[in-house]
């Protein structure tokens, strides 16, 4: 393994770690104690077309000291390190089970959307009441504002102008918009609806469309060089940053936190998690069977020809979705690629069967059908962290304990994890209790928000749930 170990806060720039194990395509965070050690990345295009990965400070390879320890290094874990040594003063230490961004920060889709979690604003308001949403939304749009900032000067091929809802049927078009007249009206955010003949003549040929909700905050963005410039950054403010280094043992004891890894003990004052949908179950008490890992599928194209452009009337840059339960995400890169996802598999012993790509081509080919025949040039699958009720979190879990987590944005990390990540800091460095919003007030709850019936045989259980509601999610999109 190529790398330069720094000793006694030594400043040599260490080298790239260089992964010892190969990807595993069937991993899978409900069966597996730890996502490896120094497992190499996904196959995705983001780690394809982002260019060599920054140097790091290798693995762990005798006992440490740490004030603060981050586990995770992806956005989340990142930008809160970031914000710490920014904000606080504070240098932490980051530790990365394989390597820089592994997990769901070079797997997803790019795309930045104005939210946290899965709920519309209208469910925040059936939830939480007025007050609260209209105070969750501004948390979203001081979470744009964060991310545009730490973007600024890292070249991550930033699409801006908005996101377009596009709905995939007509029955679905009153419901979108309510939505847009909520969101003008009681949240004085600009959403606007276009008819189907918009959206086809002046967007994109999408022949599902029926329509589609505009709104203006939105940004695609390349995940891999995101990435590589958050540790970038990091590292310069004096982040140590260890790949190859799974947490494998949990102790508190005295106050004093004892994570273990193979190549040492790391003792410190106060951990941040940030693992994201590669949470093993066994990494901490507070987070057993407090997540959903659920699969998603990603697609690029080669690029498009100008021809294969004019044909499926691509007009837009922003990035898309669509308003089915189990959604595609998509939109045109830089490079006239096509990229496309949506849901995958149950488990990780099923996500490398074809299958899975099959059908999402088949949903391409649907609303694109001039792409019939195009070559892919990546495909890949990534788990994605989902709550039990659809909300994120950015917790301290236990009053007495120096354990935060940051966890549950269901799909919509993108942006929010670097709001996520400036809350995380902000609960690591002793100011969490002026955050009063219910996804900083309470624990990721367990399904059903019912304890009692929580086992350690009740995990695999809830895949069992999840093709029942897959079915009638499908259901629900395509035939009801």
């Amino acid at each position: 393994m190529e790398t330069t170990m720094p000793r006694s806060g030594a400043e040599t720039e260490a080298s790239q770690t260089s992964p010892s194990q190969p990807y595993d395509p069937a991993y899978d965070p409900l069966k597996s104690a730890t996502p490896g050690a120094g497992r190499d990345y996904a196959p995705t295009y983001w780690i394809g077309t982002a260019g060599e990965p920054p140097a790091d400070d290798g693995p762990i390879a005798q006992d440490t000291d740490a004030d603060v320890v981050i586990i995770g290094s992806g956005f989340t874990g990142l930008t809160a390190a970031i914000f710490l040594a920014q904000e606080y003063g504070i240098k932490a230490t980051v530790l990365e089970a394989n390597r820089t961004s592994w997990g769901c920060s070079t797997r997803n889709g790019g795309q930045a959307q104005c939210a946290s979690g899965r709920l519309k604003r209208s469910q925040w308001i059936q939830r939480y009441g007025l007050d609260t949403a209209l105070k969750l939304h501004r948390e979203c749009l001081d979470g744009m504002a964060t991310f545009k900032e730490l973007i600024q000067d890292i070249d991550c091929e930033p699409q801006p102008g908005g996101h377009l809802y596009v709905a995939h049927r007509d029955k679905v078009m009153p419901t979108l918009e309510k939505e847009a007249k909520l969101l003008r009206e009681t949240f004085d955010y600009d959403a606007r609806i276009l008819d189907a003949d918009t959206v086809k003549r002046e967007w994109l040929g999408d022949q599902e469309a029926a329509g589609a909700m505009h709104e203006p905050e939105g940004i695609g963005i390349h995940a891999g060089k995101l990435a590589f410039g958050y540790h970038r950054k990091a590292r310069a403010l004096g982040v140590k940053i260890h790949p190859a280094s799974p947490v494998q043992g949990f102790e508190t004891r005295g106050g004093v936190h004892y994570l273990q890894t193979p190549g040492g003990v790391v003792k410190a004052r106060a951990v941040g998690i940030a693992t994201g949908g590669y949470t093993s179950q066994s990494l901490h008490r507070e987070l057993k069977n407090r997540l959903l890992p659920i699969l998603s599928n990603s697609i690029v194209t080669r690029p498009l020809t100008d021809q294969e452009l004019a044909a499926c009337n691509f007009r837009t840059h922003q990035i898309i979705t669509d308003t089915r339960i189990l959604r595609h995400y998509y939109r045109l890169l830089p490079d006239n690629r096509l990229q496309i996802g949506s849901r995958s598999a149950i488990t990780g012993r099923d996500a490398p069967q074809k299958k899975y790509e099959s059908v999402l081509v088949g949903d391409m080919h649907r609303k694109f059908p001039a792409l019939k025949g195009i070559e892919l040039d990546y495909s890949w699958w990534g788990w994605v962290d989902v709550s039990h009720d659809m909300m994120p979190r950015i917790h301290q879990p236990d009053a007495k304990e120096t354990v935060y987590y940051a966890l549950g944005y269901g799909g919509n990390g993108v942006m929010y994890s670097a709001q996520a990540g400036k809350r995380l800091a902000q609960w690591i460095a002793g100011h969490g209790q002026a955050l009063d919003l219910p996804i900083f007030t309470s624990k990721l709850p367990f399904p059903n928000l019912r304890e009692k019936v929580e086992s350690q045989a009740f995990a695999p259980f809830r895949r069992v749930g999840q093709r029942f509601l897959y079915r009638w999610y499908h259901l629900k999109d395509e035939v009801i």
